[in-house]
């Protein structure tokens, strides 16, 4: 019993195995708090992201614009050269080729190109053609998109952190009841207490070690010190961190035969 309460006391941390067994025990109101700090602190990196390798170079890709143009009827009325780079950054370049002669490239992640007709995002991992809309008409100029792109950049980073937020606590919810299972079955043939409902807090507190690994991550390419693929990599390959977490914490759990002592029924109370 006195284990059970130091497990209860020190489930605060998801960082280290023992801990991450010591959300089996503790409320789920102290989980869905553990879990909203790490998103936190995943929407506060994907804002800075945003603020210094992204925005700055839409900035000076509006400054690049011509007095007049636009996007009508499913065309770009452009009154500029044609190929041109509008800006370039780390992360994001942007550029206005109309016939799409792919005369202009860029080494940044994104390359987005606004051709006559339809944009396209080259990267990597390939490209996307999206056609402008029918019906569609939007400013691309200069003086027009300058004073809205100005009024939008702190709404759309707030959409950012309500959107990482909601979703996070989403799908590590989705993840924890896949997990369950597997989970409580590992515990049963270990020999360990545990429940399907403590399995459950123990399984979503499995994978805050992995998103804290991606938020490290996400950090280190925004400082140029990991590329787009070495990122790509450690997103697909992060969800492993949980369940070596989960393999790892069982062996904190109480064991059966500690968890409580059956008396014999048929035994007598004065011993006989």
């Amino acid at each position: 019993m006195e284990r059970v309460k130091r497990l209860i006391q020190s489930a605060w941390e998801p960082i280290t195995p023992r801990g991450v067994a010591a959300f089996a025990r503790a409320s789920t109101g102290r989980l869905w708090l553990v879990q909203l700090l790490a998103a936190a602190a995943v929407a506060t990196v994907a804002v800075w992201l945003l603020m210094n390798g992204v925005f700055p170079t839409i900035r000076d890709a509006i400054r690049q614009l011509p007095d007049s143009g636009e996007i009508l009827n499913e065309r770009l009325e452009w009154r500029g050269s044609s190929p041109v780079q509008l800006a370039e950054g780390d992360i994001v370049a942007f550029s206005v080729d109309l016939e799409s002669t792919g005369g202009v490239r860029s080494p940044a992640d994104f390359h987005i190109e606004f051709g006559r007709t339809r944009a396209s995002v080259h990267s990597l991992f390939g490209y996307l053609d999206f056609k402008y809309p029918a019906g569609w008409k939007t400013a691309f100029n200069r003086p027009e998109l300058e004073p809205k792109w100005g009024a939008w950049e702190m709404p759309i980073l707030g959409i950012v952190v309500v959107g990482t937020l909601v979703w996070l606590l989403a799908i590590w919810s989705i993840l924890g009841f896949a997990y369950t299972l597997p989970l409580w079955l590992l515990a049963f043939f270990a020999n360990r207490d545990l429940r399907f409902g403590q399995a459950w807090r123990m399984a979503g507190a499995a994978l805050m070690p992995g998103a804290l690994v991606m938020t490290l991550c996400l950090a280190l390419y925004g400082l140029r010190a990991l590329d787009l693929v070495a990122l790509a990599v450690v997103g697909l390959g992060h969800l492993a961190v949980g369940w070596i977490y989960l393999a790892l914490s069982v062996a904190f759990l109480p064991r059966i035969e500690s968890a409580g002592t059956v008396r014999n029924p048929f035994r007598s109370r004065a011993g006989n």
